[in-house]
């Protein structure tokens, strides 16, 4: 996301203090530091939050008396899981049906995969919350919109307002913020409008707009297998960062045509280094599963549907073929990345869709054997981008760099794990790591949790709540009691 042009944190008093490079105003500087962490909300004053729901709201009171064993976290919770609705969602039917744009935070524009992921946590509330119900939807109605204005495009402004990378060497559009293809932009808003489909039943999403976007998400999934050449699309950035631009004339290293999907991007926004990203395409697989169910129940339109399945069906048989490598320490594991002549590039990189993240998105069976190796290879300095120190040890990746580790890694091993103590470890150490702040951020020096980018990243807030509110579900309130600061 290039956010290190958009954001830089000086330490103050071991406080973290924001300066946003274009003058935007940020909700956090009006709130003091509490003199008791446990007991001042960091949330907006009421009156400055975006959206409201009652019915969060009172999941909020209920979780907090769950966990007054655990104050540090009861108190975690409050400030991370309404994050998205406080501070990022802006809701509107002034057009005459609903329309959700949703920030990323500190940078104030929408990314696809943001924004599903940042949403993801209030559908469970949809059916029963008039208010919910119709947020979520104009955020599938924003993000289908955003795909048929361009399915290449990664992230989106509010309107044709330009952005600063408008001399990006590619076809940018003033409604395009950033023009970063990755697979996983247009696999999010398919599992956003599935789950939403089933949580509510409401199938109104799913008109004109819609396939519209289905066939704009065929094409360019079709380009990108590299049938025939390199396809429409090609990125270059004029920068000094090497994994901010693309090789071999903005097309990335070349790869050959087996049935796997190029994703010239990671979820990272980091450039690949061998096109075929395996997560991304198995994430691929299940979404164009989705859609062809859609298809065939609400739609009636068996033909797209079958060209979904059929997609699905090469790009698994692929992946069965070249993504899994032996290695000599774990046995058969996961590649990151393959170009179909047989070199793989083995790493994870802690931005969803990951290696560890697979089981979390329902990719990939937590209990297969591939996936289980894979897991333990990624969650070990035989990882490149593993960090282990003195403040906390996780997955992070080149887009911030070495040594900083993402919170959402340690959240991604909890969400994947079969092993209490493991989960406690994973809670215990994402506590010890916020800095003081009570919110997460985007990583942390693996040596000092106070060294940290990004105060304001909403994904990882409520991805944070989500994590909580499954363990409560998964019966595991007394494990949650016992994580303390």
């Amino acid at each position: 996301m290039n956010r290190r042009t958009l954001l830089t944190t000086i330490l103050l008093a071991g406080l973290s203090v924001p300066v946003m490079a274009d003058g935007i105003e940020d909700w956090s500087k009006t709130i003091a530091a509490p003199a008791d962490n446990t007991k001042v909300s960091r949330r907006p004053a009421a009156k400055e939050r975006l959206f409201y729901s009652d019915t969060i709201e009172k999941k909020i009171a209920e979780v907090k008396k769950m966990l007054k064993d655990a104050p540090y976290l009861a108190w975690m919770f409050e400030n991370c899981f309404p994050n998205t609705l406080d501070t990022t969602v802006h809701y509107s039917d002034a057009e005459g049906d609903d329309d959700t744009f949703v920030y990323t935070g500190d940078i104030h524009a929408m990314w696809l995969r943001d924004s599903g992921a940042q949403v993801w946590p209030y559908v469970q509330f949809a059916k029963k919350d008039k208010k919910i119900r119709k947020m979520v939807r104009g955020t599938i109605l924003r993000q289908l919109k955003c795909i048929c204005i361009d399915p290449y495009a990664n992230a989106f402004n509010m309107g044709p307002t330009g952005s600063e990378w408008a001399s990006d060497h590619t076809t940018m559009n003033p409604n395009l913020h950033e023009r970063k293809y990755e697979i996983d932009s247009l696999c999010y808003p398919l599992r956003l409008a599935y789950y939403y489909w089933q949580v509510t039943g409401d199938d109104s999403i799913f008109g004109g707009l819609w396939q519209e976007a289905i066939g704009k998400i065929l094409k360019t999934f079709r380009e990108q297998q590299r049938k025939e050449g390199h396809g429409p699309y090609r990125f270059m950035r004029t920068t000094a960062q090497q994994y901010d631009t693309v090789s071999h004339g903005g097309y990335g290293n070349p790869v050959k045509p087996v049935g796997l999907i190029a994703s010239i991007f990671r979820p990272s926004d980091d450039a690949t280094v061998f096109p075929f990203l395996i997560p991304s395409n198995f994430f691929a697989v299940t979404s164009l599963r989705k859609a062809a169910d859609i298809l065939t129940k609400v739609n009636k339109d068996s033909k797209t549907a079958n060209e979904c399945t059929a997609l699905a069906n090469e790009v698994s048989d692929a992946l069965q073929k070249y993504a899994i490598y032996n290695h000599p320490k774990y046995g058969k594991i996961y590649a990151f990345e393959v170009d179909g002549f047989g070199n793989q590039h083995l790493m994870d990189d802690a931005n969803v869709p990951s290696l560890l993240a697979m089981a979390y998105l329902g990719d990939v069976d937590v209990n297969d054997p591939i996936y289980q190796n894979t897991r333990k290879f990624v969650w070990s300095e035989d990882n490149p981008y593993f960090f282990r120190g003195k403040a906390g040890e996780g997955i992070g990746g080149p887009h911030v760099g070495y040594d900083m580790v993402w919170p959402m890694s340690i959240m991604m091993r909890a969400f994947t794990s079969t092993d209490d103590q493991e989960i406690k470890e994973c809670l215990q150490m994402l506590v010890d790591t916020d800095a003081g702040t009570g919110f997460m951020h985007e990583s942390f020096n693996k040596d000092n949790a106070a060294n940290y980018s990004r105060h304001w990243f909403a994904w990882q807030n409520t991805l944070f709540g989500e994590l909580i509110l499954k363990l409560i579900d998964d019966g595991k309130l007394n494990l949650l009691k016992n994580i303390h600061k």
